[in-house]
């Protein structure tokens, strides 16, 4: 028997350190509900559940940026439902002024109306903004921006049309301003000479209605009617001869030239929209200028649309039409985006829903079987004590032996 080493007390002591150390890691884990509070937890599962916590985030952040984003566009569609409403309204005083059963002075008060309405159009494109953003002036065009030298065609008779596009001098044209997006051919007059030919007379009006009838010539031949030289190159855009020739009096059509933009598919000045948890996850919003020059309504030095005149008011119809159609692809682009953002915004939140599963299953403790561990850990504890207590009373034996 020796009594300078206990060794059984020694060995109760460091059981019951154990016990108490492993006791009071289960009732942090316990207290905190998490299974990993530092990194001696679990190292491998800290790092991971800590990446996966950084996408959780980034996902739940990328729902709130897309959330805010149809908040941005629905502001610029209930904007653009206005112009609609301008652009319709104006379309109306076209067709009223077009009736010859108005005269000078009706006409006078409503070109001051559509002159008011132009005004308006361009408020609205200058004003409208999502926080201090503008959306409609053409400064967030970005991806939107029209394809150069493009055209359409609005042919309001029976007239064929031979179109032969020259892009150099279509975006010449349109960049002078000369013709100011469109052209309305109207046939005006109908002579039979003296040598029994038919000389026909034309009246032309860009889409303000300016009467630009000097600026064109009357050919021979199967190219009838050309755009005069210096305008636009001489074989960009013809008309068939005969058909030409057979339009009744009064009868006209409208050649629609869209806005040229030289950087058709530039996206820096575009909205991204930050859809995802990564890096690149983005998407590109363009939003086309709205304002009245944009729209055909007014030219580059503010003159509005003319309707003070039948032939500049039937010109003036197909030119507001096409502003209508115009600020109509807008809003259905905007309404796709809105669409696709609506969709982006479900699928992060079934991707962070999942993560978080994933990341619950790492980082956070099961309580019920934490609890069992705890039970057993604070019975060995105080087992440990109780050893501890038998062992430091063996020594006192050696005292018998000494008596």
């Amino acid at each position: 028997m020796i009594i300078n080493h206990n060794m059984n007390a020694m060995n109760a002591h460091r059981q019951m350190v154990g016990n108490t150390t492993n006791a009071g890691k289960s009732m942090e884990k316990l207290s905190s509900g998490l299974r990993i509070n530092r990194a001696g937890d679990d190292a491998a599962g800290l790092a991971i559940s800590e990446k996966m916590r950084g996408q959780i985030r980034g996902l739940d952040q990328a729902g709130r940026n897309s959330q805010d984003s149809i908040s941005m566009i629905q502001t610029a569609e209930g904007a653009l439902n206005e112009t609609h409403s301008i652009l319709q309204r104006m379309r109306e005083l076209a067709v009223q002024s077009s009736n010859d059963t108005n005269n000078s002075t009706d006409r006078t008060a409503i070109q001051d109306e559509v002159n008011q309405l132009a005004d308006e159009i361009d408020r609205i494109g200058n004003t409208t903004e999502f926080n201090t953003k503008k959306l409609l002036n053409g400064d967030v065009v970005g991806v939107n921006a029209e394809v150069k030298g493009t055209y359409t065609v609005n042919n309001n008779s029976s007239i064929k049309q031979t179109i032969a596009a020259d892009t150099a001098g279509l975006a010449s044209v349109q960049n002078s301003g000369a013709i100011n997006g469109a052209v309305s051919v109207t046939k005006t007059n109908s002579v039979t000479g003296a040598s029994g030919t038919v000389t026909n007379t034309y009246k032309v009006i860009d889409n303000l209605g300016n009467d630009i009838t000097s600026k064109f010539t009357e050919a021979t031949g199967a190219a009838a009617f050309t755009l005069a030289t210096g305008l636009i190159a001489s074989d960009a855009v013809k008309f068939n001869a005969t058909d030409l020739g057979n339009m009744k009096v009064g009868e006209s059509f409208t050649l629609v030239f869209n806005k040229h933009v030289d950087a058709a598919t530039d996206t820096s000045n575009a909205i991204t929209a930050q859809i995802g948890a990564n890096s690149g996850q983005t998407m590109q919003i363009g939003i086309d200028d709205m304002r009245a020059n944009a729209l055909g309504i007014k030219d580059a030095s503010g003159n509005t649309i003319k309707v003070n005149d039948k032939y500049a008011a039937n010109s003036a119809i197909s030119t507001i039409q096409n502003a209508i159609e115009k600020v109509s692809a807008q809003r259905s682009k905007l309404g796709a985006f809105q669409n696709r953002l609506e969709h982006t915004i479900n699928n992060l939140g079934t991707a962070s829903e999942n993560l978080q599963a994933s990341e619950s299953r790492i980082r956070d403790v099961d309580m019920a079987n934490e609890m069992m561990e705890y039970s057993k850990k604070n019975i060995l504890t105080q087992a440990a004590q109780s050893m501890l207590a038998q062992a430091k009373s063996q020594p006192e034996q050696v005292l018998q032996l000494l008596r």
